[in-house]
């Protein structure tokens, strides 16, 4: 079954961007946006919305005995495409979250054809480039700490970790979809580094997977931000991407124990931990 929605525009195709921040998700949108067939963007509110939806259709709500699953699929499949129905010149929209990492079998459910690109970098240096963002702004506080003056490079390293922060829930997300039952099939493993190194290979895995004919894109004169976002959050630079894709050799800023800790966190390089053979490009 494709994925596809009902209504007036049933042609269109979903994808979603999920994974870790700070590991592609933004620029691998800037390249897609490329494609005048495709729309993607940075992290969307979607995902939320749909989990507000869901919840109140639950027996949160005491008239939900009244809701069946096949009208709650019906909702949530309709949130998505009236969500874009603003941008209905386009036949594959790609919506991101790092939410859907860990709704997987809800998208199976409402989309069965769906695919999930999970974008994935080395742990150690997703938290060196965090702590990056934050040095550049020492007179300025952020919404990811809660807007707390008093940190520091450990506290602010446990609070990204956190299983509800930042890093650690995208982190877990990102593992819960990798040994699913859903990952056959639905889900690809996109790694920083690949995508840095040789965007045109790593394009090419992606349009295989999601079985879209290829686009040349120029991974040369790329442009894209969020500034009225960054600076709401109070971390300006999260989601703006540079005009040439190339990786940025640099030494790290994190103490040498916190970025030993979390070095050898990529499960996804080790071939044993793929039991489903989910693609790891």
């Amino acid at each position: 079954m494709p994925a596809t929605t009902h209504g007036a525009n049933s042609a269109r195709r979903f994808h979603f961007i999920s994974g870790l921040p700070r590991a592609g998700t933004t620029l691998l949108a800037a390249i897609l946006n490329q494609n005048p067939r495709f729309r993607a963007g940075m992290t969307s509110p979607l995902a939320d919305i749909m989990g507000v939806v869901m919840a109140e259709a639950s027996s949160k709500n005491d008239f939900s005995f009244d809701v069946s699953d096949e009208q709650r699929v019906a909702l949530l499949r309709g949130l998505v495409d009236n969500f874009y129905s603003g941008q209905a010149d386009a036949g594959v929209i790609f919506d991101t979250s790092r939410l859907w990492c860990s709704r997987m079998q809800l998208l199976g459910a409402l989309l069965p054809g769906a695919k999930v690109i999970a974008c994935v970098r080395h742990l150690s240096w997703v938290l060196d480039s965090m702590e990056r963002l934050v040095r550049r702004q020492p007179v300025g506080v952020s919404k990811v700490f809660r807007f707390d003056t008093n940190t520091t490079v450990y506290s602010r390293v446990e609070a990204l970790t956190d299983p509800r922060g930042m890093v650690g829930f995208a982190f877990q997300a990102t593992k819960d979809a990798f040994y699913g039952q859903y990952a056959p099939g639905h889900l690809l493993l996109l790694t920083y580094e690949s995508l840095a190194r040789n965007p045109s290979a790593a394009m090419h895995a992606v349009y295989q997977f999601i079985g879209e004919p290829w686009f040349e894109h120029d991974f040369e004169h790329l442009a894209y931000n969020a500034d009225e976002f960054d600076a709401r959050v109070g971390m300006p630079g999260l989601h703006t991407v540079r005009p040439k894709v190339e990786p940025i050799e640099r030494a790290a800023i994190l103490p040498r124990e916190i970025f030993g800790r979390f070095a050898n966190e990529s499960f996804w390089m080790d071939p044993k931990n793929n039991i489903s053979q989910v693609p790891v490009v």
